[in-house]
């Protein structure tokens, strides 16, 4: 199957089943029953307890994740959606944010209390959480369609900020894992744990990771709308010669 069609057997399947809660699954990150279970067993991780500083996802089904971060003094950082901003990452950093944590971890309170940063100016992830719409145990994975996680992640490479070995994660529903092959891209982020509401699976991947941005692979439209691309393109032009 495509991408597309793995998405939509996914969003119909979870949706049948009664597993999505709002807004909804077609054309999201699905916001599944026991979200909350699936961050406390990602808690329970030895990736997650090493960890200061995690980048997040925005999406609803992780917003439990970065409430768990906050409380425990983990500085997280979420993207603006869209890249939209040169200052395209939020760190909500709890030592400064005199508010409800959850509140907080909330994208209309991370605009609220966080503080937009260039990546320059990110501190080193050594945890990345990403949302997804499916996952297979060899540590593929379909996001929603817009690429944008993979783009966030290939930044904060580029800029040094997210090494080869800083852990992926994913937290799902046990309907988001599928059991055939799905295609992986030179631009797609493997996963290396998969976390639902009741186990966390390490997946071994041998997926190799985004090295840095694909420039060459980006389509025109988000070179024109995403100001950080404009930035950086010929700063990278200038360094391959």
């Amino acid at each position: 199957m495509t991408k597309e069609e793995i998405r939509q057997q996914i969003w119909r399947l979870m949706e049948a089943k009664g597993v999505v809660r709002f807004p909804g699954a077609v054309g999201r990150i699905p916001n599944f029953t026991g979200a909350e279970l699936a961050a406390r067993q990602l808690q329970k991780s030895p990736v997650w307890q090493s960890a200061r500083v995690i980048k997040s996802n925005p999406d609803s089904p992780q917003r439990e994740v970065r409430h768990l971060a906050l409380k425990e003094g983990k500085i997280v950082y979420m993207a603006v959606p869209r890249l939209r901003s040169p200052r395209c990452f939020i760190e909500l950093d709890p030592a400064r944010i005199k508010a409800n944590l959850y509140h907080a971890s909330s994208i209309k309170g991370a605009f609220k209390y966080g503080k937009s940063v260039l990546p320059q100016e990110v501190k080193g992830i050594e945890l990345v959480v990403c949302g997804s719409v499916a996952v297979n145990t060899q540590g593929a994975r379909v996001g929603k369609g817009g690429g944008y996680s993979d783009l966030e992640y290939a930044l904060l490479t580029e800029m040094g900020k997210i090494s080869p070995r800083t852990p992926i994660v994913t937290t799902v529903h046990p309907l988001q894992m599928v059991n055939f092959p799905m295609q992986m891209k030179v631009h797609d982020i493997p996963v290396d744990y998969i976390i639902t509401p009741e186990e966390l699976i390490t997946t071994h991947t041998s997926f190799p990771r985004p090295p840095g941005v694909c420039w060459d692979l980006l389509d025109k439209e988000k070179l024109e709308l995403i100001p950080i691309l404009k930035i950086l393109k010929p700063q990278s032009r200038m360094e391959s010669t």
